[in-house]
């Protein structure tokens, strides 16, 4: 189950159940939101109707709610910042835990794209910059920091590899290639879990 929030979503693969024989419990939360929106996550609880299931997102309890009679339970959820976060349903006392369902919170950041003229150079973080590297600079996130953009409904995983972009108010400069992965122009903004 999803649902949108004014921006456009990925489905999940449902966190499957691990299971101790009292019932399996399983969580959905969609893909992709953005900080501030509302998350709604759902799930089933089977064979444990009206049972409570406690709700955590990155190990921490959420809400603890009661599933109705067909097991089902739902939690609203607004995130307070950009990141990646790991949700996850226990039911009872521990009869029974979900596997976790991943979502991205995004916010907007001002960003651009490099490389013409550049390339064969080293980077600040190691390597050469080439046509096919994906990555992004940035002025302070530590070298290697795995991140994910979005734009226009495309979404890249990639890692800081270079500094900059040291003019104007843009916080990521893009590779030829992280910028080809998102259909994204040469500047604009995007949205980052970071």
């Amino acid at each position: 189950m999803m649902v949108a929030t004014g921006f456009t979503a990925a489905a999940t693969g449902a966190g499957t159940a691990e299971t101790t024989g009292a019932g399996d419990v399983t969580v959905n939360v969609k893909r992709h939101a953005k900080r501030g929106s509302t998350v709604e996550i759902t799930g089933e609880a089977t064979r444990s109707g009206g049972k409570p299931v406690t709700v955590k997102v990155n190990g921490r309890p959420l809400e603890t709610t009661r599933s109705d009679d067909d097991g089902d339970f739902r939690v609203n959820w607004r995130p307070p910042r950009a990141g990646v976060y790991r949700v996850k349903a226990i039911l009872g006392d521990d009869l029974a835990k979900s596997r976790p369902d991943k979502v991205n919170v995004y916010r907007p950041a001002q960003a651009s794209y490099y490389g013409p003229g550049l390339y064969g150079n080293g980077t600040a973080c190691g390597g050469s910059l080439t046509p096919s590297r994906v990555g992004v600079a940035h002025r302070t996130l530590p070298c290697g920091t795995k991140l994910t953009l979005r734009h226009h409904g495309r979404s890249v995983k990639v890692r800081v590899i270079d500094r900059g972009p040291f003019s104007g108010n843009r916080e990521y400069d893009l590779t030829a290639a992280t910028k080809a992965k998102l259909g994204f122009g040469s500047t604009g903004t995007v949205l980052t879990t970071r």
